[in-house]
């Protein structure tokens, strides 16, 4: 073979990506709901959009970007997050003058992350992600934190729990930031030297750190609840208010932190209480200060991501995944060449009808082409010679039940469509 796919990339094919499709409407049926609006951003941006706004603590910017020069000298870097595209989107093409909120989405939208890929987890991969800008109401929080939880609903998965946290916003932060450095000055010889680094740059990423033995230093580590702010701690309990208006199960995680340092206030992920160690479906949070951090005035904002091949390879684990159709409606099998243009013409005018069809471009005998439909598989095969034209009628045979009779040529479109409104 001349050469392969390169490691933490997947081929999509036609199968899977009809699954893809039944998901990707479903979730669109679940923002028209919400009245979020679909926003596509480019898969590239310049490299200071996500330096200056995922934050240089963060294994993404320190580690995982994929990162280039253009032709013009100037850096630019494949999308490893949306968040912040669609920020830069709402300032620069001027949808902060309008009415707040904004609700957007985006949907199937390629990520790169150069990290070690994993089951349901590529270098290259895709992501549904939904953004509200503009308004500070923890009603919007927890109106956010229902929409996965809705889709996960209508995709059959019931048994799902949510993890809250509250990070503070740059008033309470610098009191609980001095009391994770006192919890963890004492233990740094334990940690791991990415821990020691955030340490110095960002002591709220080491709560974020999968490393063993870290983790049972952080379990310890104080409570960013108890450092909250008058406004904040206002903000979480009118959030978790909300959610239990809402019938969501939710629960306190005091070590949960996002890995972008642009979060404040409201961190979640929706969990699914049966996968395991690996059980976040989605993650998410508030990140008030990244309208102003961009240029603009201040704006609040609230957003989650939730990745696509992860979801997929859920639901093909829980038996989940939606039933698609495979094949066509009708085939047209011919019986010689000569009837070749008139096949080719009835093919066009189903398609025209809305009606899947196909003819044969193998050059196959007319035994070969009706085991080849019903294996394409079609539902109906037609039946075209030179007899059938000279007679001005066709066989039109049904695939499922083996019946079959002749029907006028200049009925076919109509009868098929007849047909095909009855299955």
């Amino acid at each position: 073979m001349l050469t392969r796919r390169p490691r933490g990339t997947n081929d999509i094919l036609p199968d899977e990506a009809a699954r893809w499709q039944a998901v990707e409407e479903i979730i669109r049926g679940v923002c028209r709901d919400f009245g979020y609006g679909e926003i596509r951003t480019p898969v590239f941006e310049h490299t200071e959009l996500f330096q200056r706004t995922a934050g240089e603590s963060t294994d993404v910017v320190r580690k995982e970007m994929y990162t280039f020069q253009d032709r013009g000298g100037r850096s630019v870097t494949l999308r490893p997050e949306g968040t912040a595209p669609v920020v830069r989107a709402y300032l620069e093409n001027g949808l902060h003058a309008g009415p707040q909120p904004v609700k957007l989405y985006y949907l199937t939208t390629p990520m790169f992350r150069y990290e070690r890929p994993q089951a349901g987890r590529y270098r290259q991969h895709h992501q549904f992600g939904a953004e509200v800008l503009g308004s500070l109401d923890p009603a919007v929080d927890a109106e956010l934190i229902s929409l996965p939880i809705e889709l996960l609903r209508r995709l059959g998965i019931e048994d799902l729990g949510v993890r809250l946290n509250s990070i503070g916003c740059p008033n309470c932060r610098p009191g609980y930031v001095a009391a994770l450095r006192e919890h963890f000055r004492p233990r740094l010889d334990d940690l791991c030297a990415d821990c020691r680094t955030r340490f110095e740059l960002n002591p709220l990423r080491m709560l974020d750190c999968k490393n063993e033995g870290c983790r049972r230093h952080k379990e310890a580590a104080p409570r960013s609840v108890d450092y909250l702010c008058g406004e904040c701690a206002d903000h979480f309990q009118g959030l978790r208010t909300y959610l239990e208006t809402l019938g969501v199960r939710y629960t306190v995680e005091p070590t949960l932190v996002r890995g972008f340092d642009y979060y404040t206030k409201t961190v979640f992920e929706v969990f699914y209480t049966d996968l395991g160690a690996q059980d976040a479906v989605c993650g998410g949070g508030r990140y008030d200060g990244l309208v102003e951090e961009l240029g603009g005035k201040p704006t609040p904002g609230i957003g989650f991501g939730l990745g696509m091949e992860r979801l997929l390879y859920v639901l093909a684990d829980l038996g989940r995944l939606p039933q698609v159709e495979r094949g066509i409606t009708v085939f047209v099998a011919t019986a010689g060449d000569d009837v070749k243009p008139e096949a080719l013409r009835l093919v066009r005018d189903l398609r025209r009808a809305g009606i899947p069809a196909d003819v044969d471009y193998g050059g196959r005998s007319l035994k070969s082409q009706l085991k080849f439909a019903d294996r394409y598989p079609a539902r109906y095969v037609v039946i075209l010679g030179s007899d059938e034209l000279a007679r001005g009628s066709a066989p039109l045979r049904d695939l499922r039940t083996a019946e079959q009779r002749d029907v006028p040529l200049d009925r076919l479109v109509q009868e098929l469509a007849e047909l095909r409104a009855r299955d």
